[in-house]
Parts: C-alpha cells; structure tokens; sequence
C-alpha cells in the first residue's frame, strides 16, 4: 500500500452497531416471558408427541382388536411407563425386557428440545432451567400414570409398578437426555465444571469411544441382517400364529421395536461374549438351546451348535480398534508410552456397552432372563478396542502419520512492528501498488471541513493518493498488519 501510516475510519453513529448483549440479559435467571416459552417446549413437546404416539397405537390395537375400551386408560399409562423401561407385571408375568427403540426416539427428541434451547450466552443458572424443565414435564406425566395404572388394576391383569423405581428410570432418562443435549452445544462448559482440569487426551478418546461404539453396532446390525436372511425360513412359523393383517402388522412393529435389543446383543456377541436366553445361551464358541420368542425378529437367532468358523467374527472387532487407534494416532499426540487417548476410547466404549447392554436386557414372562452378561461385555470391549487400539495408534504415529511442523518461519513474514518498507501480500489481499490514483470507497459517515489526508507517493507514482473527507484516528496496528476498519 501507499501510505506509510494507517487510519482507522470512525463510522458514522447513525450506521447500527451490534452491541455485545450483558451475560445472562433476559436469560433464563429472569425468566421472560419469550424464556418460559422455550421451557414449556423443553418440557412438554418430546412427552407430549411420546404420548401421542401411545394413544393412537393403543386405541388402534384395542380396536382393530374388537376389544372394549375400559382398559384404554390402564394400557396408555402402562406404555407410557413401557417407554421409559420401567419393569412392568402384568398378571403374574414380570416384564423387564422393554423395547428400546421407542425409549430411544423419546430421548432423542429430549435431548434435540434442550439443545435448541440453549444459547451462546446461558450461565449455570440457565443450563439448570433447562434441566428442570427437561425432567420436571415427564415427571408430572409419570405420576399421573402410576395413578391411572392403580386405578385401572381392577380392570385389568396389571400390577401397579414401584413408584420409586418409576421415578427414577424416568429421571435418570430425561435426565441423560437433557445432558447429552446440553453437552452437543457446551460440552466445554460442563467439562469445566470437573472438580478437576481434565487433560488434553480425555476430550479425542472419548469421541473415539463414541465413534468405536456406533461402527460396532453398524456392523451388528449388518451381521443381524445377514442371519435374518440366512434364516428365512422360519419367519413364515412365527406369522402363522397372526391370525390376520392386524396381527401380521403388530408383529412386525414389536420386532422393529425390539431390534435395538437384539443389535445391542449381536454386539455382545462379536465382542466375545455371552448372552442369556433363558437357561440357555448363546455365543461365538458355543449355543446351548432355549426356547425364544415368537416373533419374527428371533428368526436372526441361531438355534443349531456353533459353527467352527464363528470365531472368525472375532476379527470385526479387532478391526474396529485398529481403525479408531488410527484415528488416534492422527489426531492426537498419543504415543506408545502414553496411550492415554487410546485407553481412555477403549474404557468410555465398554462403560457405554455395559449401559446398553443393561437397558437390552431384563425378565421376559416365561422365557426366563434375556440379555447380555455385563462384567464380560465390559470386559471384551476394553481388550479387544485397547490391545488392537494400540497397535493402530503405534502405527499411526510411527508409519502414517506425517511428522509434525515444527517450522513456522515460512508463516511469519512480517515483523512485530509495522515498518514502511512493508506492503500487503496478494496472498492476504487484493491490492496491488499500481501507479495512477487510487479509487477508495469507505464505508462512513462524511465529514466536512475535516483537512485532507495526504501520504508520501509511491515512488512509482508521481501523483497523490485520493483526499478522503473523513474524521480520522491514527492508531498502531496490530501484528501481521491487519487493520480494523473497511
């Protein structure tokens, strides 16, 4: 550029200028009227559309059914505590294995509610509105329908459930919704809130985690199919007991209901470990029999003895940890003296699988108890996503991944003061000292009678840049020349 000295132009007061809002200005803590609004979202629009969805399903099978609709009310409030995995009696037969999937799209609405809501400038205080409300607007559905259910136990075979362990499957639900929502937008700020500074490996392992736990389950779910498919033959026996489209349809929607169950326990399975049917099991080395469900999902099931190649499956996830080591290796500074990422991706995984697999599992009438073993998931998923984990992130940092920068002179091109005989790289800008006058448009309010601003010429330009009438105020300029103004 020409001159050898910068201004910076003062805009008119008449252009708008964003002002910075105060922290916690008509936020939450004051609860404005537009604030009490987004509460009532947070707390009643996911419980409302879960309870919406229940009544339509219920009123539809009862009278697709032909049934009566005295026991409409008992069923509603026995779903709705269905959907937050409260064990259920219904006669003398104890119900603990719940489908997951319904729990799972109530969640996921929870916590996308308190996502939204959350904004760039919301203080402790505001987070905790949020959490309230979350779990407060299920709260009061809940205990409605723990009295709808007692009311409605004369009508029909069902047990009133545990008020206490009503209460807290559906405040530890909302409230891992809500933290999971929260934590997508500040999940820096509730790191903050750790009695302690957390390191730097904690944050890439545990996105690691996360990420070995959903390419698991993606490859459960793959090999789920592949075993329906190899099985298709007795889905036919499970739809002959339908009856009908009703029944066929009410089928098909408790086996979709179920499959996160079924996937969460196909994971199990790929890790090594055992899952109880009952007196039975089932596993990679060997299937001892027990009677299943009739539905069409358990057509997936193996019944035979185990085959000798099954422990070849062994090696899905033992690729699975080589492939987030890598990721690892390239991402983060973990070396095979430190592996701390590495353990920490292998310990969130298995603590994740061991929740998962407790929510897949529970009592199921006369088939006894159906899930997972926990100690030997957790386990399985610690060794086979550590061990092979750490030979990924060994070859990363040592074979593919590139060496890191440790010269940065090529970047720093200007000095820490301004000097005259610098001007701006094509680089970074789009000037260009050409000789002639100069056209420059400043975006302002004009002043009169201001004196013109003059600069020493180019020395290829024998002329004087453009007179610019404008109030001006020399000021220093921060490093790497960058000037505020336009």
């Amino acid at each position: 550029m020409s001159s050898a000295k910068a201004a910076l132009v003062r805009l008119s007061d008449s252009i708008p200028r964003e002002v910075e809002r105060e922290p916690g200005s008509g936020g939450f803590g004051s609860l404005t009227p537009e604030r009490a609004r987004v509460l009532l979202v947070v707390a009643a629009r996911a419980a409302s559309i879960t309870l919406l969805l229940i009544v339509v399903l219920v009123v539809g099978a009862l009278v697709a059914a032909g049934s009566g609709m005295e026991g409409t009310g008992g069923a509603i409030a026995a779903s709705w505590l269905a959907v937050h995995q409260v064990p259920l009696v219904i006669g003398k037969t104890p119900l603990g294995l719940l489908p997951l999937l319904p729990t799972g799209f109530m969640l996921w609405l929870a916590a996308r509610d308190c996502a939204r809501a959350v904004e760039p400038d919301s203080r402790r205080a505001d987070l905790g509105w949020i959490v309230g409300a979350a779990v407060a607007g299920p709260l009061l559905i809940t205990a409605v329908c723990l009295a709808v259910a007692d009311d409605a136990s004369a009508v029909i075979a069902l047990q009133p459930p545990d008020t206490l362990s009503a209460f807290g499957w559906v405040i530890g639900l909302h409230l891992l919704a809500a933290v999971v929502g929260i934590g997508s937008r500040r999940w820096r700020e509730l790191a903050a809130l750790a009695p302690v500074d957390l390191p730097d490996w904690v944050e890439p392992g545990a996105k690691a985690g996360f990420n070995a736990v959903r390419r698991l389950l993606a490859v459960a779910a793959l090999v789920t199919v592949i075993s329906f498919l190899a099985h298709w033959s007795r889905i036919g026996d499970t739809y002959q007991a339908a009856g009908n489209v009703v029944g066929v349809l009410g089928l098909t929607l408790l086996s979709l209901a179920y499959l996160p169950n079924v996937l969460v326990d196909a994971t199990s399975m790929l890790l090594g470990g055992t899952v109880n049917i009952g007196d039975g099991s089932l596993s990679l080395f060997a299937v001892e029999g027990a009677r299943i469900p009739a539905v069409p999902l358990a057509a997936a099931i193996p019944t035979g003895p185990a085959a000798g190649w099954w422990p070849v499956l062994l090696l899905i996830p033992a690729a699975v940890g080589v492939l987030g080591g890598l990721d690892i290796g390239r991402a983060t500074d973990d070396r095979p003296t430190a592996p701390w990422a590495t353990l920490t991706s292998a310990a969130v995984a298995a603590l994740l699988l061991t929740f998962l697999g407790g929510l897949a599992s529970g009592e199921l009438g006369s088939f006894g108890w159906i899930g997972p073993n926990p100690l030997l998931l957790a386990a399985a998923a610690f060794v086979w996503l550590a061990v092979p984990g750490y030979v990924g992130m060994f070859c990363a940092r040592w074979f593919i991944a590139p060496a890191p920068i440790d010269d940065y002179d090529e970047f720093d091109s200007y000095d820490d003061e301004f000097d005259e005989d610098y001007y701006y790289d094509d680089e970074f800008d789009d000037y260009e000292d050409a000789p002639g006058d100069r056209e420059v448009t400043v975006d302002g309010e004009l002043l009169e009678d201001q004196t013109a601003l003059t600069a020493e010429p180019h020395a290829d330009s024998p002329e004087t840049p453009d007179i610019v009438d404008a109030e001006v105020v020399e000021a220093d300029l921060p490093e790497h020349g960058e000037v505020d103004g336009r």
